[in-house]
C-alpha cells in the first residue's frame, strides 16, 4: 500500500515562499508519476501541477506558472512543490497525489493521496 505524507505548509505573507514535501512509501516511487492538488475552502479540488516518474514531463496549471516549481528526488522517495510569490488566493489545503500510467490528472485517476497540508497566505 502506498502512503504519502506532505509537510512544508504554514503562513506566510503574500510574496513569500514556501517548499511543501512528499514522502512515498510503499511500491516504487520511480515508477509513480506524481502531482499536487489544493483544494480552498468551499471549493472543488483542483489540479496544481505534475511531474513524471523519471522527470522527463512536467506541467503546471496556468495560473501557478512562473511561480511554482514541482520536483522530485527518487533516491528520497519525495516530490516538492517550491513555491514563490505567494498570492492570497493561493490559499488551500495542498494535496500530494500518486497516479500510475495514465498521466491523467483529474482527482478520480488519482490512485493514491495524502491527507493534505495547509498553506495560508495573508494579504
Amino acid at each position: 500500500q502506498v502512503q504519502l505524507v506532505e509537510s512544508g505548509g504554514g503562513l506566510v505573507q503574500a510574496g513569500g515562499s514556501l517548499r511543501l514535501s512528499c514522502a512515498a512509501s510503499g511500491g516504487t516511487f520511480s515508477t509513480f508519476n506524481m502531482g499536487w492538488f489544493r483544494q480552498a475552502t468551499g471549493k472543488e479540488r483542483e489540479f496544481v501541477a505534475a511531474i513524471s516518474g523519471s522527470a522527463g514531463l512536467i506541467f503546471h496549471k496556468d495560473s501557478v506558472k512562473g511561480r511554482f516549481t514541482i520536483s522530485r528526488d527518487n533516491a528520497k522517495n519525495t516530490v516538492y512543490l517550491q513555491m514563490n510569490s505567494l498570492k492570497p488566493e493561493d490559499t488551500a489545503v495542498y494535496y500530494c497525489a500518486a497516479e500510475i500510467w495514465k498521466w491523467r490528472w483529474t482527482t478520480e485517476d488519482v490512485d493514491y493521496w495524502g491527507h493534505g497540508t495547509q498553506v495560508t497566505v495573508s494579504s
